[in-house]
């Protein structure tokens, strides 16, 4: 289980330098002594564009690397950590919706979905169809992703994303292509199963906000 994340004076290499190179001065994350985010709180980022937030989560992730300064899960220094680490993390610990969102267009929906559920055996079928009902969408359950809008594709790979049990769920700008009712159905069912497993959630956005309960805000 992971109960915190530590950044310590964390910066993209590509914004390596003086410090009024910075992406975004006032920065409340890049090159501070100690960022914390604590399983079960929720926290929303707040970027513009540019400023590395598809970095952060892909840094959290584990599967880019180049930044300087130190990433510590809880007290372990997340460089260090084998690639069987990464592969029982992803499955346990940090689920993850990236902002591509990397559906497989030629296959269903359903498809897309059972393609991680089968690596975790979270869900049921009966639970994923419900999670599709509550989006609206389970009417699409058997047409190929490539087929659906760009909206309901986000909604497809969130409730991917909701496919394991999670310490943290690190969300990229997830609902920039959803309306207000839409975002609000999405944040419910989000909270629903972050409070279900305890988790917590690192949301990211550039402009359209996740109405999520009770978050800190923090500016990229």
């Amino acid at each position: 289980m992971i109960g915190e994340i530590i950044l310590q004076k964390v910066l993209p290499q590509v914004f390596r330098g003086s410090s009024d190179e910075l992406p975004v001065s006032g920065s409340e994350i890049w090159m501070e002594d100690k960022v914390v985010f604590f399983r079960g709180n929720y926290y929303l980022i707040e970027a513009e564009s540019g400023t590395g937030k598809s970095s952060l989560c892909a840094y959290l992730y584990g599967t880019r690397h180049d930044y300087d300064g130190e990433i510590l899960f809880d007290r372990s220094d997340i460089r260090h950590f084998t690639v069987s680490r990464w592969c029982e993390l992803r499955k346990t610990s940090l689920a993850y919706l990236p902002q591509e969102m990397g559906l497989f267009p030629e296959l269903t929906v359903m498809e897309n979905i059972e393609i991680k559920n089968r690596l975790t055996s979270y869900k049921s079928s009966d639970e994923i169809h419900r999670m599709l009902e509550r989006l609206e969408i389970d009417h699409k359950a058997g047409e190929p992703a490539g087929r659906l809008s760009v909206g309901q594709q986000q909604r497809v790979a969130i409730v991917r994303a909701l496919c394991q049990p999670f310490d943290f769920l690190l969300i990229d700008e997830p609902v920039s292509h959803l309306d207000q009712r839409n975002n609000e159905c999405v944040a419910a069912l989000i909270d629903g199963e972050a409070r279900w497993c305890g988790g917590g959630i690192i949301a990211t956005s550039v402009g359209n906000k996740i109405m999520l309960p009770d978050y800190e805000l923090l500016r990229l």
